[in-house]
């Protein structure tokens, strides 16, 4: 069954509008990681974009009122880690504030450039941040992909409806 679309009632754009609207959207989730001057930073992402081929680029965006913005906002290389749908928690608590995001249950290690790499991923990438631009209370970061890992085993992590999902057939 479709639905027409209601053309005479739209609602005016709003925080909550957009909210409501990528409610809807189902998005994979990731973790940017970066070497902060007072240890490892990181952050849970669902605005991870394939920008281009060549070269190989990314882009994320980050809240300038993060806890990892200061880092990101200085770092020249970032990890990028695709999460799987048996990684819920580790998503969670990396997109808890206050959170001991790198203490005991999450193991990484550090990896190329001083990122933190974290375990047990479907993916991996580092990138040099090629710019930070800036775009309403967040940042878009881009970096171009020096390096990475596609090799992890298992199915997506997604976030649908305010909630980390797994993949169904």
């Amino acid at each position: 069954m479709t639905a027409t679309p209601d053309l005479a009632a739209p609602r005016t754009a709003s925080p909550d509008l957009l909210r409501a609207v990528f409610r809807r959207h189902a998005a994979g989730v990731a973790v940017i990681t970066a070497r902060g001057d007072d240890g490892p930073v990181g952050f849970t992402a669902t605005s991870l974009t394939s920008v281009s081929v060549e070269p190989p680029m990314l882009s994320f965006g980050i809240g300038t009122g993060s806890s990892s913005w200061a880092a990101i906002s200085g770092a020249e290389h970032v990890g990028v880690h695709i999460l799987g749908e048996h990684q819920q928690e580790l998503a969670a608590t990396f997109a808890r504030s206050g959170a001991d995001r790198f203490g005991a249950p999450t193991g990484w290690r550090e990896g190329p450039e001083g990122v933190p790499v974290l375990d047990d991923v479907l993916a991996w990438l580092v990138g040099r941040v090629h710019a930070r631009v800036p775009a309403g209370d967040h940042h878009i970061v881009l970096a171009e992909v020096v390096l990475g890992d596609p090799a992890g085993a298992g199915r997506p992590l997604l976030y649908h409806q305010g909630r980390f999902n797994a993949l169904r057939d």
